[in-house]
């Protein structure tokens, strides 16, 4: 006989001795390099994944304000976006924009580091949970292909918050196994640290002390430990009391920087999407599901999966709990603890993005419950590890009862999980694809450097891109300033310009909403002269943001201000640059007013305004869009 290790706590199991290893029996080092050829496999379809993709909305937002401010500004670092408090994800997002402006090369490999790091650090809760041997391959290779934690981390946005707390899911847990089955306080220091540095991508990683404290107590009580919940707090207490003082000071400067988003939904709403997040998405992926996706650009996609699919994951999703139930002792508290964490995810959602206008399909996206899967992992290496009923009437069938043939068993169904798996990402892959983002930023990209002349007049970006909702961060001068080749976005410009819908710079024109008249001066029509004149228009501007087309003729080159007024002072006055002669100049004003006010800067500076419109900017006549 020969000692093996136990992961966990340092027991050990005896296994025989073969003369000769048949190939259903692999040694550690066979299990540990077939591991590895695992994970290198998965960063291949990962990384087919992420190189398949590009910027997608919330990554501009990212982009935008690292073009915005600077990197260790407490306006940059501790922004609330959205409900989310991450500045370290912000400092990673700032890095990728800095290195390489819109270039999604640098977020791709991003993710994968990432990835690889989580990937890693769940082999490794793994191992000290079931040690070296052939059955740890199985909940590997659900985690590594599990279509569960795809949607999250192709977008970049959602990948900085997701695979930084799948990293300290298993990272910590498997740190707490080796602390208290050591003692050793490098595991508490280390432990700490990566909950903190986790806690800085996402809030929601405020579970990760959570789930490593919720695994060594299943550890124990699996193993048969007395008093687990004391056992494992006495044992593990030089990391729980740092992680408890990380995680207050977190939530305060979490409180203190960001607005709640928690909302009350309505008995339908909760149900509704409890419904879709459970059924229609985390269950099938189980199986490697949904094998299809959907979506409604500039939405992201959503799990599809056909009704069989849902009824089979079902099906086997109960039969393994009936199994272990009946053939593994005190396994129903681990079933308790995988349905509580799933059951959290889900109310995190609910709680924070109901409303009025959330539609079902938003829980079958997946990434509200992407980091299931490392919990998932560790339920599923707990549950094999128990130890089995004595129970005769529950026999191994006489079909499986030979070694060779559960190891064939278990291989067909891995490599069966394994193509659907890959099939959910193929189909996933299409539907990502489908992304106007991609050919805007790179038409944008090419008329900006081919067009840096004149100023451009700021403008929101396509409505395919990104929606209003995101104001400012959806306008041109915030997305475009990280870039070194590209025109000066400004108030005024001589040339007016606008971006497509495609991305490309197209002549554009004002809009006649209200318009300046022929004025009284014959020959001149209004004349500016020796301090402000106030040009009126044909009707009131309510207060919104305008064009104006000054069409004039100066007497030198100089600068004048131009701002709206009405009854008082001009409201938000622009300096803008004037050439001698016949020209006309575009200027963005922001207000209400029912006269433009016009003032030279220059000394003996005059001018003569002719008639022109007020308005928004459109795209020219005859300029193809």
């Amino acid at each position: 006989m020969r000692a093996v290790p136990e992961a966990g706590l340092g027991d050990e199991i005896d296994l025989p001795t073969p003369t000769r290893n048949p190939w259903w029996l692999l040694d550690s080092r066979r299990v540990l390099a077939v591991a590895a050829a695992m994970v290198a496999l998965q960063m291949v379809v990962r990384g087919i994944v992420a190189f398949s993709g590009d910027f997608y909305w919330d990554d501009l937002i990212l982009i935008s304000r690292s073009g915005q401010y600077p990197a260790l500004s407490g306006e940059f670092l501790f922004y609330d976006h959205d409900g989310h408090f991450m500045p370290a994800a912000f400092l990673a997002a700032w890095f990728a924009t800095t290195v390489a402006p819109l270039t999604w090369a640098v977020p791709a490999l991003m993710l994968l580091l990432l990835q690889l790091l989580a990937s890693l650090a769940v082999l490794r809760v793994l191992r000290l949970l079931l040690g070296m041997r052939p059955i740890v391959l199985l909940p590997l290779a659900f985690y590594l292909f599990s279509p569960l934690t795809l949607p999250s981390f192709a977008w970049w946005a959602a990948g900085l918050n997701s695979l930084p707390m799948q990293i300290a899911l298993a990272w910590v847990a498997g740190d707490a196994i080796r602390l208290c089955r050591t003692g050793r306080v490098r595991f508490a220091v280390s432990g700490s640290v990566v909950t903190a540095l986790s806690l800085a991508f996402f809030e929601k990683s405020v579970l990760v002390p959570i789930v490593a404290f919720a695994t060594v107590v299943l550890l124990f009580r699996l193993d048969g430990i007395e008093r687990p919940l004391r056992s494992a707090w006495r044992r593990g207490r030089v990391l729980w009391i740092p992680l408890v003082a990380v995680t207050a000071l977190w939530a305060a400067a979490y409180l203190y920087f960001t607005e709640s988003r928690f909302v009350v939904p309505s008995p339908a709403q909760t149900v509704g999407l409890a419904h879709h997040g459970t059924s229609l998405g985390l269950v099938p992926t189980l199986l490697g599901g949904p094998w299809a996706w959907d979506r409604w650009p500039p939405s992201p996609p959503w799990a599809t999966p056909p009704t069989v699919l849902v009824v089979l994951a079902w099906a086997v999703l109960l039969a393994a709990l009936a199994w272990s139930l009946l053939c593994r002792k005190r396994t129903g508290a681990v079933w308790l603890a995988l349905v509580a964490y799933v059951a959290a995810s889900e109310a995190a959602m609910v709680l924070t993005r109901s409303g009025p206008g959330t539609a079902y399909e938003l829980a079958q996206t997946l990434r509200y419950v992407a980091d299931s899967a490392v919990v998932i992992a560790i339920g599923w290496a707990l549950i094999v590890r128990a130890p089995r009923r004595e129970n005769p009437r529950l026999r191994t069938p006489a079909a499986l009862q030979k070694p060779e043939r559960r190891a064939v068993v278990a291989l067909a169904l891995t490599v069966l999980f394994v193509v659907s798996s890959v099939w959910s990402t193929f189909t996933f892959v299409q539907r990502w694809r489908d992304n106007p983002t991609v050919d805007y930023l790179a038409n944008a990209r090419a008329s900006l450097a081919a067009n840096q002349g004149s100023p451009l007049l700021d403008q929101p970006v396509s409505i395919w891109v990104l929606l209003p909702v995101a104001y400012p961060h959806n306008t041109t001068s915030h997305i475009f300033a990280p870039l070194d080749e590209r025109p000066e976005f400004g108030r005024s410009t001589n040339y007016l310009q606008l971006l497509d819908d495609s991305g490309r710079l197209i002549p554009a024109a004002v809009t006649s909403i209200r318009n300046i008249g022929q004025g009284p001066v014959p020959g001149c029509g209004y004349r500016v002269e020796d301090g402000a004149t106030d040009i009126p228009l044909d009707g009131p501007l309510i207060d919104w943001e305008w064009t104006a087309q000054l069409n004039y003729f100066a007497s030198a080159d100089g600068t004048i201000e131009v701002g709206l007024s009405g009854s008082g002072p001009a409201t938000d006055a622009v300096t803008v640059p004037v050439q001698a002669g016949l020209n006309q100049v575009f200027v963005r004003l922001f207000g209400p007013g029912t006269a433009v006010r016009v003032q030279p800067v220059t000394p003996g500076l005059a001018l003569c305004v002719g008639a022109g419109p007020v308005g928004a900017v459109v795209p020219a006549a005859g300029s193809g869009s």
